[in-house]
C-alpha cells in the first residue's frame, strides 16, 4: 500500500499508524457534545490535539450518533468555518471536516481543509463532484441506513464481504470522478448500522477490507461497543478505546480516529517499536 496520503497540498506519512483527534463543534454529539461550543475553547483543544501528537484534527459540525437530527448546511458552516479559518494559519496538521454536504465541502476546502471525512461516502447529490474539485483527500465510510435509523435492526448475510463490496464500489466511483487513489481512505464504519457482533467481526477481519492497498481508518473511540464490552459510560471508556485502537492498528488500520489523543499516541508508539504484521491489499 502507499505509505502516504495526499491531502490537498500536504502529504501525510502513513509509514506507521497515526491518530486523528476528534473535535466536535456540536451540542449533541454522544461523547463531547456541547464541550467545545466556545470558539476559544475549541481552538485551544485543536492545538492540544497537535501537541499531543495528533496528525489530523477532525472538525465536526453535525452529530452522526444514532438518532441524531440533521442540521442545515448553513448551520454546519456556522459551527465549523470560524475555527477552520483561525486554525489553518496556526498548524501544519492535516485539517479534516466531517461532512457529507457539497456546500460544506466547497467552503471548507476554500478555507483550508485538507480532508473530507464523509459518513455517506460521497453519495449525497453533488458531493462526489465537490470533493473531486476540492483537491482534498476523502474518507469513504460504510453505513447501513442513516444516523436516525441505522441501529434499529442492522442485518447482513456476510458483514465483511458486504462492507468490502460497498467500499470497492465507492472507490470505483471516486476514480471515475477524477479522485486518485493517493487521495482515498476507507472506513468500515464501526457502529454505523452494525451490532456488537458485526463490529467485532469487522475488527477481527479488518485486513480483508483493504481495497487496492488503500489506507484504512478505524473509529472505535468511546463508542457503544466499548461500553457494551466494559460496562462503562462514554466518559469512562479510555482504556477500552485505547485497546480497541491498538487491535485495529495491529489488524491493518493506518489512521485511528480518537477522542483521547495523548493516550492513543503513546500506545501507538509502543506498537511501532515492537512492529506490526504487514497486510496485503487485494484488487479493487
Amino acid at each position: 500500500m502507499s505509505a502516504r496520503l495526499r491531502c490537498g497540498e500536504r502529504m501525510l506519512a502513513l509509514d506507521s499508524p497515526v491518530a486523528m483527534g476528534v473535535l466536535n463543534l456540536t451540542p449533541d454529539s454522544f461523547s463531547d457534545g456541547g464541550r467545545y461550543l466556545d470558539p476559544d475553547r475549541a481552538l485551544e483543544r485543536a492545538l492540544e490535539i497537535v501537541a499531543e501528537g495528533g496528525a489530523i484534527i477532525d472538525l465536526g459540525g453535525e452529530s452522526t450518533r444514532p438518532g441524531a437530527a440533521a442540521v442545515s448546511a448553513a448551520e454546519e458552516l456556522r459551527r465549523v468555518l470560524p475555527l477552520l479559518e483561525r486554525l489553518r494559519p496556526r498548524t501544519n496538521a492535516v485539517l479534516s471536516v466531517d461532512t457529507s454536504k457539497p456546500e460544506v465541502i466547497r467552503a471548507a476546502s476554500a478555507a483550508g481543509a485538507d480532508l473530507i471525512n464523509d459518513v455517506y461516502a460521497l453519495r449525497a447529490p453533488g458531493a462526489l463532484e465537490a470533493a473531486a474539485e476540492s483537491g482534498c483527500a476523502v474518507c469513504l465510510m460504510h453505513m447501513q441506513g442513516e444516523p436516525r435509523t441505522m441501529q434499529r435492526a442492522p442485518h447482513y448475510e456476510d458483514v465483511v464481504s458486504e462492507v468490502r463490496a460497498f467500499l470497492s464500489e465507492r472507490v470505483t466511483a471516486c476514480r471515475a470522478a477524477g479522485i486518485a487513489d493517493e487521495r482515498i481512505v476507507l472506513d468500515p464504519g464501526f457502529g454505523f448500522g452494525k451490532t456488537l457482533e458485526h463490529n467485532l467481526t469487522l475488527l477481527r477481519q479488518l485486513r480483508k477490507l483493504c481495497v487496492a492497498g488503500l489506507p484504512l481508518l478505524a473509529g472505535l473511540s468511546r463508542k457503544s461497543m466499548i461500553g457494551a464490552l466494559t460496562g462503562k459510560p462514554a466518559g469512562e471508556r479510555l482504556h477500552g478505546s485505547v485497546a480497541a485502537a491498538l487491535i485495529a492498528a495491529q489488524n491493518g488500520a493506518d489512521i485511528l480516529r480518537v477522542h483521547d489523543v495523548a493516550a492513543t499516541v503513546d500506545a501507538l508508539r509502543v506498537l511501532h517499536a515492537v512492529g506490526r504484521p504487514d497486510r496485503g491489499g487485494g484488487p479493487a
